[in-house]
């Protein structure tokens, strides 16, 4: 299930038009006050001597002072601190990188121990979808725990299908490499409707996936190895098929869906200027979209083929 990390982070939101300007060290959102030009600086007190008329200022407006800020480069989020592209996409390769390695290991030595990855990487990602401040130490956690539970649970699917951990990963990074095409090329364009509607699907989803779990736990032997996905359902023209293709189809096409949503909430949080640290917060968000949408189309392509 996708996170609601970068859709529910303030830092991430859409900011209104009608939201106020931001203050100067004065209190105010301009130079002075309202309808009162510069009042927020500083005034030379009355009966002060005056510079004489035309005499060379000094402090700000200095003209040497205007000259260094003049020659002096531009300063890029780098020297201010906020978060970039570049930020977001080093630290999303760490945490697949740290999932890559400890799914490798777990896979080759006890696979077995994948259900305790999933039962830690739920608590930790809860953790740190609703924390306000991102936490390194926890996301990388996170990502550990992911690692021991998708190399299980990879390992298990690879012994009853061979081959099928190489074409879940190669759709999963072909479905990423799609998605953000398209939405660099602004072919879909990501819309406060077009948040809403994936939002609703995503509970609803969640709402299916929590009663297949009880049904797998306590009547799975009814069902079988998917539990309400393994039941044969007659739909006209393509004639009878597993549920569990059309609830597959429908998660990864809810997982894309997602991915779209985290690329417009990440491109927010850079045009708006958030802090660095914030860039864990989005790489986190996307790799829980990108955990998902590898499970989804593990278990498709194991319904496919079973």
């Amino acid at each position: 299930m996708a996170s609601p990390v970068l859709r529910s982070h303030g830092a991430f939101k859409e900011k209104s038009p009608h939201a106020p300007q931001q203050q100067n060290a004065y209190g105010h959102s301009g130079f002075g006050a309202p309808g009162q030009p510069n009042a927020g600086a500083p005034q030379q007190a009355y009966g002060q001597p005056q510079a004489p008329y035309g005499a060379p200022q000094q402090g700000y407006g200095h003209p040497d002072q205007l000259q260094q800020m003049y020659q002096a480069p531009a300063a890029n989020p780098l020297d201010t601190g906020r978060m970039t592209y570049d930020h977001v996409i080093t630290r999303t390769a760490a945490l697949l990188g740290i999932i890559v390695a400890v799914g490798a290991v777990t896979w080759f030595t006890v696979p077995g121990l994948f259900i305790v990855g999933a039962i830690a990487g739920l608590v930790l990602g809860l953790i740190n979808a609703f924390r306000k401040e991102p936490s390194k130490p926890l996301i990388i956690a996170y990502a550990a725990a992911e690692g021991v539970f998708l190399g299980g649970i990879s390992a298990f699917f690879e012994a009853m299908y061979p081959g099928i951990v190489f074409q879940a990963v190669l759709a999963t990074v072909a479905t990423f490499a799609v998605t953000l095409m398209l939405y660099r090329s602004r072919v879909i364009r990501v819309t406060s409707k077009f948040r809403r509607f994936v939002m609703i699907a995503l509970l609803g989803y969640l709402a299916f996936s929590l009663i297949n779990f009880g049904i797998m736990l306590f009547a799975g032997d009814n069902f079988g190895m998917f539990g309400l996905r393994s039941v044969e359902v007659n739909i006209p023209i393509l004639g009878t098929m597993p549920l569990g293709v059309i609830v597959g189809i429908f998660a990864v096409f809810l997982a894309t869906m997602s991915l779209l949503v985290d690329f417009d909430a990440i491109e927010r949080g850079v045009k708006q200027g958030v802090p660095e640290r914030y860039a864990w917060t989005a790489a986190f968000g996307l790799t829980v979209t990108l955990v998902w949408l590898y499970l989804e189309l593990l278990r498709l392509i194991a319904i496919f083929r079973d």
